[in-house]
């Protein structure tokens, strides 16, 4: 069992549109799922920001069912290939959604959610240890599934709720989707502290957002970098927030500036700015920024989290024990995943991660133990022999055209830049040989309807990619 409800059953647990839910009543709703579902099945979890939602998630971690995180919005023809990898037993999804799967039954209703039972019944087997199936960062639709235990999911959710200090009084809001691990992070860590959540569907781009941000009494949320860029255009810090305390940012590296000016806003509010790092791989975080040092150590990643450790290895797997080099950052932890699903058969393996993940970033660390994370090793390229970090030419671009409509991907000796302003097309590839001394026959400037990104922010660069 994940959360003991009773602990907490006169707290206020979830808070919608439609009123609220306390602790007990969370109990009694999740156990009324559970009478229907068999221990070790496997459900597929359609997921929205919504109290029927999240019930149905806490009911199946609670019970030993294994869920697999889903967006509800995701196109029909991937959803059903996905489907197929794996072959649910059942549905817990929108009753609108119900007759997309012509094999199912309707066996339960919650409001506006509904348990479907599949005809075909335990198609594979289930490792005892595994909890929770979710899909890794930028690959919503590939059947490619990240495999998560029941000790990986409460070392996590024990460890962010150490360094973040939450407890009773915080009340935090879903901004972020909880498909997404580090939505889901926010409702694990919350209801293991007897915390309250707000559930809303809107956008922080929605003026009703913030106007419920006030009423409620929202003390934290977090968001992405895509989030702060947008915040920053927004007038944020001329807001009203009394009741906010807390902003905590991951899913990426933020520019430098945005960093300086969110810490500097935090430290002169009374707030605290919380940089975090993280991964799907490793359930959600890996390390963090104390908000004490967000603006001394602007642009750090941080330090590990409670529980955790991290090491630098060079190209040849050895160990890097000397200040300011590059190498690629490995995590120890016991969040640490157990491994990959590709197809239903690999839902059978046990941890082959060991509590080791290579996180395919490149960082360095300073004299005080802080790491930098510079890019990925997969968005750095040759051109021409001079190494260059896409991450960093895709930044600066969009800081000089004031526009968050560029991305930059490629491959050796040739860079691909994306944009949705043909007219920018040749002042782009000016400044980028300019700025970075790269011959122009090196740059191809692509005009696009639009930046494809996911429902986090995070821009699809194998959507792009495609397009070429």
């Amino acid at each position: 069992m994940i959360w003991d409800f009773c602990k907490y059953k006169n707290n206020i647990a979830l808070i919608s549109e439609d009123g609220m839910v306390d602790y007990g009543q969370l109990n009694v709703m999740s156990e009324q799922i559970c009478k229907n579902i068999p221990r070790r099945s496997l459900v597929f979890l359609l997921c929205t920001n919504t109290v029927e939602s999240v019930v149905g998630y806490v009911c199946f971690l609670n019970h030993e069912i294994v869920p697999v995180m889903v967006d509800s919005s995701l196109n029909t023809e991937l959803l059903l290939n996905l489907a197929k990898r794996y072959r649910p037993e059942y549905f817990w999804a929108p009753a609108s959604m119900s007759k997309l799967f012509s094999n199912c039954e309707e066996i339960y209703a919650l409001e506006s959610y509904v348990l479907l039972r599949c005809h075909e019944r335990k198609a594979f087997s289930l490792y005892d240890e595994l909890a929770l199936l979710m899909t890794t960062s930028g690959s919503t639709g590939s059947p490619k599934l990240v495999r998560l235990s029941y000790k990986n999911i409460l070392a996590n959710t024990r460890s962010i709720i150490d360094y973040l200090e939450i407890d009773e009084k915080e009340r935090s809001v879903t901004n972020l989707p909880m498909h997404y691990v580090y939505g889901l992070s926010i409702i694990n860590t919350h209801l293991y502290a007897g915390a309250s959540i707000v559930l809303t569907e809107k956008s922080m781009f929605q003026k009703e957002f913030w106007q419920m941000m006030r009423e409620k009494n929202v003390t934290n949320f977090g968001g992405v970098p895509y989030t702060f860029e947008m915040l920053n255009r927004l007038r944020f810090f001329k807001m009203e927030l009394p009741a906010l305390k807390t902003i905590t940012q991951a899913g990426g590296k933020l520019p430098p500036e945005l960093h300086e000016k969110f810490a500097d806003y935090a430290l002169k509010n009374g707030k605290r700015f919380i940089v975090m790092y993280g991964a799907a791989e490793a359930t959600a975080r890996m390390g963090y920024l104390p908000p004490e040092e967000s603006l001394r150590k602007c642009g750090a990643m941080g330090i590990p989290i409670p529980g955790g450790k991290f090491i630098l290895i060079d190209d040849n797997g050895k160990e890097i024990n000397t200040l300011d080099t590059i190498g690629e950052l490995v995590y120890y932890g016991d969040n640490v995943m157990l491994g990959y699903a590709e197809h239903g058969e690999d839902l059978a393996k046990g941890d082959e991660a060991q509590g080791r993940l290579k996180t395919g970033d490149l960082a360095k660390f300073d004299e005080e133990g802080y790491y930098f994370v510079v890019g990925r090793k997969k968005r750095f390229l040759k051109i021409y022999g001079k190494r260059v970090n896409l991450q960093e030419v895709e930044f600066i671009l969009q800081k000089h055209f004031d526009t968050l409509g560029i991305a930059v991907s490629g491959v050796d000796d040739l860079m691909h830049i994306f944009i949705e302003d043909i007219n920018l097309t040749e002042d782009i590839k000016e400044y980028v040989s300019t700025k970075f001394n790269i011959h122009h026959l090196a740059i191809r400037v692509h005009d696009v309807d639009s930046i494809p990104k996911n429902s986090s922010g995070k821009i699809l660069y194998s959507k792009l990619e495609a397009m070429i």
